[in-house]
């Protein structure tokens, strides 16, 4: 196993190298001065501006560039500063707190909505309560999440307030403590759910059909043993690679959300300094979500082995 580890640590070395070119060469290429928009309306003298974009290696080649920012992360772990001497990971270090909060929430309820569902669906296949289920998904996945969010912000947080007098949803900033990721966590949850319900129940059928789950019930053993000791256990395999790889996507998919509620998050903060055209805040902020996901789906590979003892990493 620990050669194993250590294999794949390497292996992820070209991903983050090819990952932070290509968002480098993005983010780089897009037309405008990041100088001129650190000025705002005014007109930059053009001496500083000169001496500015200088100071940033910005008359630099792009490859070059990129080297100056890469070898910086990887040999002293420096992510380098924003145009206004700032160091990103000083900026990002409050606001991943936030977004990793959200993100957690978000994967706890998806991990209990979506496989609670999802087993219920599959135990009562054919059934109305499946059909109602599978139609339930079906519209989370078509409707998008910014409409959840604000439909779900006006009922929940505003409408609700008002009927019952109580704050219990708070609709923006995290000053509730953990209630104020409850609602946001859903949003942000809600076409996770969705796919991992559907996953869960196809898995499960698919698995209940199995020879071994008829060797198991000829065998007596009560339904809830067979159900959840062979079962469920041999079909969540598909489930956890599901819920590995979305940690990443949930943590970069904070974006709309962390808008929509105000939330003071790596997301929110990305989608200001889009905005603002903060090139290197933008490409250390991808560095670490990239990191994040390598490592997320690193620990899901080693849980293979937890799950089925058949799987074995030489």
């Amino acid at each position: 196993m620990g050669r194993y580890v250590i294999r794949r640590l390497i292996q992820a070395i070209p991903v983050l190298l090819g990952a932070t070119l290509l968002i480098f060469v993005i983010v780089f290429a897009l037309p405008g001065d990041p100088i001129a928009a650190l000025f705002g309306d005014k007109r930059p003298d053009p001496a500083v501006a000169e001496v500015l974009r200088e100071q940033y290696h910005l008359n630099d080649p792009l490859l070059l560039q990129y080297w100056y920012y890469i070898s910086g992360v990887l040999f002293r772990g420096d992510f380098g500063v924003n145009f206004a001497d700032v160091p990103v990971s000083q900026l990002m270090a409050g606001k991943f707190q936030v977004t990793l909060n959200l993100a957690v929430t978000a994967l706890v309820m998806e991990a209990v909505i979506g496989v609670g569902l999802g087993l219920f669906a599959a135990l009562r296949r054919g059934k109305a309560s499946d059909t109602m289920i599978l139609a339930a998904t079906l519209l989370l996945i078509s409707v998008p999440t910014l409409v959840t969010g604000f439909v779900l912000q006006l009922v929940l947080g505003v409408k609700l307030k008002q009927w019952t007098g109580a704050d219990i949803f708070p609709v923006a900033g995290v000053f509730a403590g953990w209630r104020s990721y409850l609602l946001p966590g859903f949003v942000l949850a809600g076409l996770g759910v969705a796919y991992l319900t559907r996953l869960t129940r196809t898995s499960l059928v698919e698995t209940l059909r199995a020879d071994f789950i008829r060797t198991a019930t000829a065998k007596g053993l009560s339904r809830r043993r067979v159900i959840g000791r062979h079962g469920l256990r041999n079909a969540l395999i598909p489930m956890v690679t599901y819920l590995g790889a979305d940690l990443g996507n949930l943590m970069g998919g904070a974006v709309i959300t962390e808008t929509i509620f105000n939330l003071p998050g790596i997301g929110n903060q990305l989608f200001q300094s889009v905005y603002l055209r903060e090139q290197p805040v933008v490409v250390g902020i991808v560095t670490v979500l990239v990191l994040i996901y390598i490592l997320a789906n690193l620990v899901v590979d080693m849980l293979y082995a937890v799950l089925d003892p058949r799987i074995r990493y030489e």
